[in-house]
């Protein structure tokens, strides 16, 4: 039965269209962002892990740039504690020489003197970001990783053993080249400044691993985000031009069936 009153079938058309109008701004805006998912109306679930996700990756970004700066820092503690020790065996040389005929006493302790006033001029230039590890002979607790077990977010770090490679701290900044326990002294020294070097070395490898591990971590998370929330845009553009298709297919539909009544009008001719 034909209606002048009610047009089923523009109805029906317009119903379609409307659909593929919406369907079609859907699909541009994912083009237009890169998102499949935009907001929690899109998808909840995925929207919130990937926001979970999110904020692992701001983490990882700062524990990154902490780890960077820190292992710069034990870096140049380990170059510093090298230095040291390099310029203990030179003392030690000296204290050696001292024992030899004819050796000028006051010409090797003045030589002595200098190389004590360098190591304490290496240990204090041993500083980046005002941290020191080589001046003092406490420990320090470096942030390392950021752990998520059963829905509880925690740090872990890294230990570091600083050391106390000053003149005073490693008991050389009154040494005696003529005592007869120079050697000892100074021995006792290298000692110390050999373990702080090897404490560095250690821990620097340490924070490289890391550091290699969170940046992995990093990567992967951003992946497992990306494959939660980002728009596969060849299949968006494939999707866009059927819409298009189907846009001007509804927008022709539509076109008929409000033609459709002027036909009626050929009853009454």
């Amino acid at each position: 039965m034909s209606s002048i009153l009610t047009n089923v079938g523009a109805m029906a058309a317009l119903q379609s269209l409307s659909h593929t109008n919406k369907s079609s701004t859907m699909t541009q805006n994912r083009i237009g962002t890169g998102l499949r998912v935009e907001n929690a109306k899109d998808n909840s679930s995925s929207w919130a892990i990937a926001t979970a996700m999110r904020g692992d990756v701001s983490g990882c970004n700062a524990i990154s740039e902490n780890l960077a700066l820190s292992t710069s820092t034990v870096s140049v503690a380990r170059n510093g504690a090298e230095t040291v020790t390099g310029l203990l065996n030179q003392i030690k040389e000296q204290v050696v020489q001292v024992n030899g005929t004819g050796a000028d006493t006051a010409k090797t302790q003045d030589d002595v003197d200098r190389l004590i006033a360098q190591i304490d001029g290496v240990v204090n230039a041993a500083e980046i970001n005002g941290r020191n590890y080589i001046n003092s002979g406490t420990t320090v607790d470096i942030l390392a990783s950021m752990d998520r077990s059963g829905g509880t977010l925690a740090v872990q770090t890294i230990t570091l053993n600083e050391a106390d490679l000053t003149a005073a701290g490693l008991s050389v900044d009154t040494l005696d080249v003529t005592s007869a326990t120079a050697l000892d002294d100074v021995e006792a020294a290298i000692a110390s400044a050999v373990s702080a070097a090897a404490e560095f070395g250690s821990v620097q490898k340490r924070l490289e691993i890391q550091g290699d591990f969170v940046k992995a971590l990093t990567d992967a998370l951003s992946e497992g985000v990306g494959s939660l929330v980002d728009a596969n845009m060849e299949e968006e553009a494939a999707r866009l031009s059927a819409l298009q298709v189907q846009q001007r297919l509804g927008i022709q539909s539509l076109s008929i069936a409000n033609s459709a009544p002027q036909s009626i009008l050929a009853l009454f001719r």
